[in-house]
């Protein structure tokens, strides 16, 4: 994933992203669209119990033109074949016709999808649920939005998630965030009951339509497999650190468009340097794991423009490196790779 610098803080917590075949997931999600900002968001959650595979992997962002979910019996063929169509301007109605009938695997019952666009300020939104998803299964659509599940505690979740969605006022980001938060129960995704929480990961993702495909101003994913903990919770925390709902650019602030940052080696086994350039103006420095979890944080020197940090007790993996300013209002993320010793 491609990292830039700009004028709000965010945090992109990448995913390793697996051909081929998976098993059915997402359980719960919803991509919508702002007709209002051009924005367009992607969020939802899963139980699956894999720590290298994440609910983000159905999430399918075309900045300012809409989103794509391809879930249940994920296949990656089917995916890129539905990114194609809205490539080539295809309506949401007309990608589910499409990939329906085409289906990679011969058997479309088994998918469910969710498409929304912009259509030039006119938002539109479309959904299948193939009959032999696993229950509870369904799908709500509204203008410029779509929820979809399977494997649901019941159509409370689905409906709980539209009523978070139209009843927040706020950002897409708030608004999305909102519907996730009304898919918290236990079991939501069933395969989740006996863990007490209702998934093991989720995500959040808003592109504005200057953004590129791969780089938003917003993409947040959190995976707690393995541990009883809930991941949308962990998901608002990492939103509110950054600003919460309410972020806007700041196109006045000092920072913007006057630093950058440097990380190498990476990957990484032992130790790793971050060199901020101008000398001034960038401070903080945070590292977090995939669950989201703070796992170093130290001040640059006032002296210095390079700070050394020994990663080796760090568990190999992927980790989110985060350096932001004095005040807060400036940040720059980047993506981490922890080797193994």
């Amino acid at each position: 994933m491609k990292n830039k610098i700009t004028g709000i803080p965010f945090l992109a917590l990448s995913i390793i992203l697996i051909s081929g075949r998976l098993p059915a997931q997402d359980t719960f999600s919803i991509c919508a669209v702002d007709s209002v900002t051009g924005e367009v968001g992607s969020a939802g959650a899963t139980c699956i119990t894999s720590s290298s595979i994440s609910a983000i992997i159905i999430s399918d962002v075309h900045p300012g033109v809409g989103v794509i979910h391809t879930q249940a019996s994920w296949l990656a063929a089917n995916q890129n074949y539905a990114s194609s169509l809205m490539d080539a301007g295809l309506s949401p109605q007309q990608i589910i016709a499409s990939v329906t009938a085409n289906d990679d695997g011969a058997d479309p019952t088994i998918r469910q999808y969710g498409v929304v666009d912009l259509n030039n300020g006119s938002p539109r939104s479309a959904a299948f649920t193939g009959v032999s998803c696993l229950d509870y299964k369904n799908h709500i659509t509204g203008p410029g939005y779509s929820i979809q599940g399977n494997i649901l505690l019941g159509q409370q979740i689905l409906d709980s998630m539209k009523a978070g969605y139209l009843n927040t006022t706020g950002t897409l980001a708030c608004k999305l965030m909102a519907a996730l938060q009304g898919a918290k129960v236990v079991g939501a995704d069933t395969r989740c009951t006996n863990y007490g929480i209702s998934s093991y990961s989720a995500f959040i993702r808003v592109a504005r339509p200057q953004d590129t495909t791969g780089t938003y101003i917003l993409d947040l994913t959190v995976n707690t497999y393995p541990g009883n903990i809930e991941p949308i919770d962990t998901l608002q925390a990492m939103l509110n650190n950054i600003g919460g709902c309410n972020f806007t650019a700041v196109t006045d602030h000092p920072l913007v468009n006057n630093f950058s940052v440097s990380i190498f080696p990476n990957p990484v086994r032992e130790e790793l340097s971050v060199i901020r350039h101008p000398l001034t103006g960038m401070e903080l420095v945070s590292v977090y794991n995939m669950t989201g979890r703070k796992v170093f944080e130290r001040k640059f020197s006032p002296a210095l423009n390079v700070m050394t940090i020994n990663v080796r007790n760090f568990p190999a993996g992927i980790y989110s490196i985060n350096i932001c300013s004095a005040d807060y209002k400036t940040s720059v993320t980047k993506k981490i790779i922890v080797l193994e010793k």
